[in-house]
C-alpha cells in the first residue's frame, strides 16, 4: 500500500490551494450573503483545467486521475463550496457521462467545450416528485421519429441558470418503468425550455440552483445518450462517480472548519491560558482530526478504485455517507470552539456549517447511501 501522492498530484493540490486562497476567499462572504454566482472565479477554474479534470486531453480535458480530483475538491471546498460544486457537477455528472457513454459526435460537439471550461453543464434528474426515488420520472420524452418531444419540470438543478448544456433524464415508455427512461442532451435556448427563479437556500448560496421547465421542447434523436431505455442506468452510473466529488466536497468543508477552529483555539484566551490548553477543546480537536482523516481515506480509496477500473459503488457511497456526516459534526464543533464569534459571518465557520448540510442531501441522501451500501454488503 502506498500513501504517497505523486509529484503531479501534489502540484495540482497546491495550485488548487493557492487559487482558493487568492481567488475564492476574497468576496466569499459577500457572495454567500447576496447569493451571487462566482462567475469570474468559475471562468478562472476552467482556465486552470479544473472543470474537465479527468477528461482526456484530446477532448479538451486535463487528463488527470480521480485522486487529483479529490485533492482539488477538498482544497476548493475549504473556502467556497458554492464554487466547488460547479467543479463537481461539471466533472462527475456531465463530462464523465458524456465521455463514458456519449457518441463521438456528442463528444466533439458538447464534451470539448465543457471539459475545456468554455461552457458549463448541468445534470437534470430530480423532480418535484422524484428526488430519492429516481425511477418515478414524470418528465416525458415522447418519440416522434426524428426527435423527442420533451415535457416536464426538473428541480434543484445546480448550474441551472448558468449552464449551456443540460443532461435531462426523462420517461419515454412508462410501461417499461425504469427501462423506458432516456438521457437527452438539451441546449439552452431550445424553444420551450425555460429556467425558473433561483432558489433561496440555507447553504451553498452562491451556487446557481433553479427549477427548469420543458414545454414541447424538440430534442433531436442524435442527442440521446446511448441506446433507447439506457437513461436510468446512465443516471445511476454517473451518480456513482458524482458521490466521490460530493464526498470530497464534504471533506473539504470539514477540514476547512477544523483548520479555522485549530487556529482560533491557539489565539483565544480564557481562564488565563489559550483555549487550546483546555482538555475540553483538545478532545474536540482530536475527534475532528481523526474523523476527517478517516473521511479522507474513504474518499481516496473510492477515487483509487475508480482510477483502476474496479467497482467503486460501495466505496463512493461509504465515502459520501461518512464524509457528509463528518462535515456536519465538525462544522458544528468549529462554531462551538469559536463561541460567539462562530455565530457571526466574518469568521467563516457559520457559513461552512450551513454549507455542510447539503452534502447529506444532494446526489443521494444519507438514507439512500445506506440503501446502496446495505445492498452491496448483502450480495
Amino acid at each position: 500500500m502506498h500513501f504517497e501522492f505523486s509529484e503531479e498530484q501534489l502540484m495540482i493540490r497546491q495550485a488548487a490551494r493557492d487559487f482558493a486562497q487568492t481567488e475564492l476567499k476574497p468576496g466569499v462572504i459577500e457572495r454567500d450573503e447576496h447569493q451571487k454566482f462566482p462567475a469570474e472565479q468559475v471562468k478562472k477554474m476552467g482556465e486552470l483545467g479544473f472543470l474537465g479534470m479527468m477528461v482526456p486531453t484530446e477532448y479538451g480535458g486535463s487528463g488527470m486521475d480521480a485522486i487529483s480530483y479529490v485533492l482539488v475538491m477538498e482544497e476548493l471546498s475549504k473556502i467556497d463550496a458554492s464554487a466547488s460544486v460547479v467543479v463537481s457537477v461539471n466533472n462527475s455528472l456531465v463530462c464523465y457521462g458524456l465521455e463514458k457513454y456519449g457518441s463521438e459526435e456528442q463528444k466533439q460537439k458538447y464534451l470539448v467545450p465543457l471539459a475545456s471550461g468554455q461552457k458549463i453543464g448541468a445534470f437534470c434528474l430530480s423532480e418535484p416528485e422524484a428526488g430519492s426515488d429516481a425511477t418515478s420520472q414524470h418528465t416525458t420524452a415522447v418519440d416522434m421519429g426524428d426527435h423527442y418531444l420533451l415535457n416536464g419540470t426538473k428541480n434543484w438543478i445546480t448550474n441551472g441558470g448558468t449552464a449551456s448544456t443540460y443532461l435531462v433524464i426523462a420517461q419515454t415508455d412508462p410501461s417499461k418503468k425504469h427501462h423506458g427512461i432516456n438521457a437527452l442532451i438539451v441546449e439552452k435556448g431550445m424553444p420551450g425550455f425555460t429556467v425558473g427563479p433561483k432558489e433561496n437556500k440555507l447553504g451553498i448560496r452562491g451556487s446557481d440552483t433553479h427549477s427548469l421547465m420543458f414545454t414541447d421542447v424538440k430534442v433531436p434523436k442524435e442527442n440521446r445518450i446511448g441506446e433507447d431505455g439506457f437513461g436510468f442506468k446512465f443516471a445511476m452510473k454517473t451518480l456513482e462517480g458524482g458521490r466521490i466529488g460530493i464526498a470530497a466536497q464534504a471533506l473539504g468543508i470539514a477540514s476547512g472548519a477544523y483548520e479555522l477552529a485549530l487556529e482560533y483555539s491557539k489565539q483565544r484566551k480564557a481562564f488565563g491560558k489559550t483555549i487550546s490548553d483546555l482538555q475540553a477543546i483538545q478532545f474536540k480537536l482530536a475527534d475532528m482530526a481523526t474523523q476527517i482523516e478517516a473521511a479522507r481515506l474513504l474518499c481516496l480509496k473510492a477515487a483509487w478504485l475508480k482510477d483502476h477500473d474496479q467497482p467503486y459503488a460501495q466505496a463512493s457511497s461509504m465515502a459520501k455517507l461518512y464524509a457528509s456526516e463528518v462535515a456536519m459534526r465538525t462544522t458544528i464543533e468549529a462554531v462551538q470552539i469559536h463561541g460567539g464569534y462562530g455565530f457571526v459571518k466574518e469568521y467563516h465557520v457559520e457559513r461552512l456549517m450551513r454549507d455542510a448540510k447539503i452534502t447529506q442531501i444532494y446526489e443521494g441522501t444519507s438514507e439512500i447511501q445506506r440503501i446502496v451500501i446495505s445492498r452491496e454488503v448483502l450480495k
